[in-house]
């Protein structure tokens, strides 16, 4: 069975993480978003890939190849210019087969209800929201669906379209009928609705959907997925006599874990970490490759990416981190607010409401911070920003500074 997979968008809700990396390379558990997807779509019995590129595209390349390493065959299409969903899968209908799922590159799909769709002839996964405005929503008749609407503050129901979808080659004679949209793209909702108008599309409802939308969705994955760790996970570095490790703990291939660190699972540390001594790591943090966790540090329930420095005395609680970074001794990220509302963040720089009690600070590539550094809850730092010794950060932190 072959799936195609969405994944040419920059991901431009993600930003700052995005400016180096397309957002199906952003890592979840210790690997590419995209990979995520991929192993699921496997234990589905899905053996064939055709990944759509754009933005980013040698960095997808050179980290998945041919799909030998998964025990697969992955091919590439090419969209050359961002002009929506539906033009991304035309990029692909030469590498298209008879009957092929289509997967969004942002969402985590239920291997279970994979297996269930490969007994339609087409079919379309549903997810059943609380907030229908947020979507788009499919209306349905015995059990088929009819048409899908867009983000309608009047929606027809509450099952949302979930970003998988089964389909045989009839949908490119649809997508060659679908007009721009108002915002300028060829939707494949549009040429769904054109389909559901001639052909028989099953719903099947979903169990689980995990979106990865918005930067803080990296941590609520994390934490949906490593609730389920079972074991005391698989060491492959080093751990040095009095490191304490609870709970399932992995690390990678030259990683050393010194004397007094003090880890509780579910955590993911990559290779060649360097972590402690006499540090703590709480649950549900998962750290990259060549990561520094220095002396009397906290590391709670956050994403570190590759190649950072978190310098000794320093705090980091619910916070997603970018590669390249160096946090300066005593470095505190707050994470709560003291009347325990939402934290307000920056999606694109307006304000939005992130749904979450605790929320640190989303931090682009490259970023340095002085001694002593505080940083309020929702901050969003640009890539390359560099704070002065004891700089207080908050709201939308632009990049880089002349001043220092």
């Amino acid at each position: 069975m072959q799936a195609i997979i969405l994944a040419a968008g920059e991901g431009s809700r993600m930003r700052p993480l995005t400016s180096e990396k397309p957002k199906v390379m952003l890592p979840i558990c210790g690997r590419p978003l995209l990979e995520e997807i991929a192993l699921r779509a496997i234990q589905a019995g899905i053996d064939e890939f055709v990944f759509v590129v754009g933005y980013g595209a040698e960095a997808v390349r050179s980290h998945f190849g041919d799909g030998s390493k998964l025990g697969v065959k992955i091919s590439y299409a090419v969209q050359d210019r961002q002009l929506g969903t539906g033009h991304a899968l035309q990029a692909a209908e030469g590498q298209a087969n008879e009957r092929f799922f289509v997967l969004n590159g942002d969402i985590i799909p239920d291997s279970t209800a994979l297996k269930r769709m490969m007994d339609a002839k087409m079919a379309v996964a549903a997810f059943k929201v609380s907030d229908p405005s947020r979507y788009g929503i499919f209306t349905i008749q015995e059990g088929l669906m009819r048409s899908v609407i867009e983000k309608s503050q009047n929606p027809p129901s509450k099952m949302a379209n979930a970003g998988i979808y089964l389909f045989s080659r009839s949908i490119f004679d649809a997508l060659s009928q679908v007009p721009l949209s108002s915002r300028g793209e060829y939707e494949l909702t549009d040429g769904l609705n054109i389909l559901a108008s001639k052909e028989k599309i099953q719903i099947i409802e979903l169990c689980d959907w995990m979106e990865v939308g918005r930067p803080w969705d990296i941590l609520a994955v994390n934490e949906a997925l490593l609730s389920k760790a079972t074991g005391g996970g698989h060491i492959d570095g080093e751990v040095e006599p009095g490191a304490v490790l609870k709970g399932y703990v992995s690390a990678g291939k030259g990683t050393i874990i010194r004397s007094g660190s003090y880890i509780v699972g579910p955590v993911i540390i990559g290779e060649d970490c360097d972590i402690g001594p006499n540090c703590y790591i709480r649950p549900t943090t998962c750290i990259g490759d060549r990561v520094r966790v220095g002396n009397a540090v906290e590391v709670k329930n956050s994403t570190i990416m590759d190649d950072t420095k978190v310098g000794h005395l320093a705090y980091v609680g619910d916070s997603v981190i970018g590669a390249r970074c160096n946090f300066g001794a005593g470095t505190l990220v707050s994470n709560l607010r003291h009347d325990k509302k939402n934290i307000r963040s920056y999606i694109k720089g307006q304000a939005v409401d992130s749904g979450r009690r605790k929320l640190g600070v989303i931090m682009g590539d490259e970023v340095k911070t002085g001694i002593n550094t505080s940083i309020y809850p929702g901050t969003v730092i640009e890539p390359g920003y560099r704070s002065l010794p004891s700089e207080v950060l908050k709201g939308l932190v632009a990049s880089p500074r002349d001043d220092i």
